[in-house]
């Protein structure tokens, strides 16, 4: 029996790859300073939660087969020293999912944005076909118990960040997973703490592309000029395949693709999300599945959680939430609202709760992402931009970065909860945008607007 230990085993990933390996059979232990709900309470129920909170050496010995490093450790972490004083292998967890996955075509999702969404299509499209595979995504999707699975199957799915692997590899992830094939969707810059110069985030990608082997495959976004500059300065031998949004007609609020066997309807909608579809179509034909199969099973997709997910709807209003928090992802998911429902009056809330967004040098990149809002409002968390050891901008910044002079900031979000139950949501659209939870904010009274 292998046997793993954790070093920081509550993280979304860390914790759900160790409850896979629980699964597969593996004996697995781990730490954590803190851990936090759902992780806290799967890691109890698979009998693998830590006593007690914090580091302790003493669970370091030579019966282990691997350390597994999670991104929160630090490299001066005691578990990790006592590791490498006894020669314990240490794996970050883009490094084990590949040990694991050697002999399995491997599939990598890669970009700026839509890498959690175009992964769970294409894991929705295999699992409704039938298809046998392994992933890693980035998110809980419907139907899937865990975001790691490794089994015997034949082909894994992955969803590639380009975030740094571990304290001791200082890489972005996807670079460890080695892919036969690989789909870009697009580049737009982010993580302003890690790539502060845009043209050292760039070259992440190009490294990317330039590793395809020659009988391997990229999938890209072909409306995408700065993906298209990338693949062309490449020199890459394998395949190259190109993709854009797929066609599509908006009925009464509803989205159709069009095919040659007729108009196939589809709860996802907007045009980074007919990109989405259309990329993870092309990864699905690669992978066998025909388009027949494909139409057959998309129109029960309904999308990844927090990925304009509806929370809420009646006849003349509706309630999205998003995980939007780039300014690419920002202006894409408040176009596709206001374009699925021009009709409707769209008040759009971001929470700023990134380094990047919540730093004012990268402020102007949001420069006209919330124009097709007809309210926009911005959320600011201070304790939040304290521990990000920020200024905390204020109004007027805002508005100027934004280019938005009605913009609205609220900073408290008691007070931001009462004026929007105080909203009058006739013919109205909700749309509520963040990678946090608005500082826990209680939203089913909100959600009773919209009953």
């Amino acid at each position: 029996m292998k046997n793993y230990h954790f070093i920081a085993i509550g993280g979304a990933v860390m914790h759900n790859l160790a409850l896979a390996l629980v699964k597969k059979g593996y004996q697995v232990t781990g730490s954590d300073d803190e851990i936090y709900e759902p992780s806290k309470s799967r890691l109890a129920k698979a009998g693998i939660l830590p006593q007690e909170y914090g580091w302790f050496p003493e669970k370091i010995h030579s019966g282990l087969d691997g350390i597994i490093l999670g991104m929160h450790a630090r490299i001066d972490n005691p578990e990790l020293v006592k590791a490498k004083e006894l020669g314990i292998p240490v794996f970050s967890f883009p490094e084990f999912i590949y040990n694991q996955s050697k002999d399995k075509k491997r599939v990598v999702i890669a970009g700026s944005h839509g890498k959690t969404s175009i992964t769970s299509i294409i894991l929705h499209v295999l699992k409704d076909q039938r298809v046998e595979f392994d992933y890693l995504v980035g998110a809980q999707i419907e139907g899937f118990d865990l975001m790691v699975q490794l089994s015997d199957a034949p082909i894994i799915i992955i969803e590639g960040d380009e975030y740094l692997t571990s304290p001791l590899d200082r890489r972005p992830k996807f670079f460890h997973y080695k892919h036969d094939i690989a789909l870009l969707s697009g580049i737009a810059w982010d993580h302003f703490n890690v790539f502060p110069d845009f043209e050292e985030y760039k070259d992440q990608f190009k490294q990317l592309i330039n590793l395809t082997p020659a009988d391997g495959e990229l999938i890209y976004c072909i409306a995408d000029p700065l993906v298209n500059e990338a693949v062309e300065s490449s020199s890459i031998m394998g395949k190259k395949t190109t993709y854009a949004a797929h066609p599509a007609k908006i009925e009464l609020g509803k989205t159709y693709l069009e095919t040659l066997g007729g108009p196939v309807p589809v709860q996802i909608f907007g045009e980074h999300n007919l990109q989405n579809l259309h990329g993870a179509k092309k990864v699905c034909e690669s992978l066998g599945i025909s388009e027949l199969q494909f139409y057959q099973s998309i129109p029960l997709f309904k999308g990844a959680a927090k990925r304009m997910e509806l929370v809420k709807e009646k006849e003349d209003r509706a309630m999205y939430r998003d995980f939007a928090h780039a300014p690419s992802k920002l202006k894409a998911t408040a176009s596709a609202v206001k374009n699925q429902f021009p009709d409707r009056r769209l008040v759009a809330v971001q929470e700023l709760h990134t380094y990047s967004s919540l730093n004012q040098d990268f402020l102007p990149n949001y420069a006209h992402t919330m124009d097709t809002a007809d309210e926009a409002i911005i959320y600011l968390n201070p304790h939040a931009v304290t521990l990000k050891k920020l200024k905390l901008m204020d109004e007027e910044t805002l508005r100027n970065g934004f280019k938005r002079q009605d913009l609205r900031l609220f900073t408290d979000s008691q007070e931001l909860k009462s004026y929007l139950l105080g909203l009058d949501y006739k013919n109205t659209n909700l749309l509520l945008m963040s990678s946090g939870n608005y500082d826990n904010m209680d939203l089913e009274g909100i959600k009773a607007k919209f009953d």
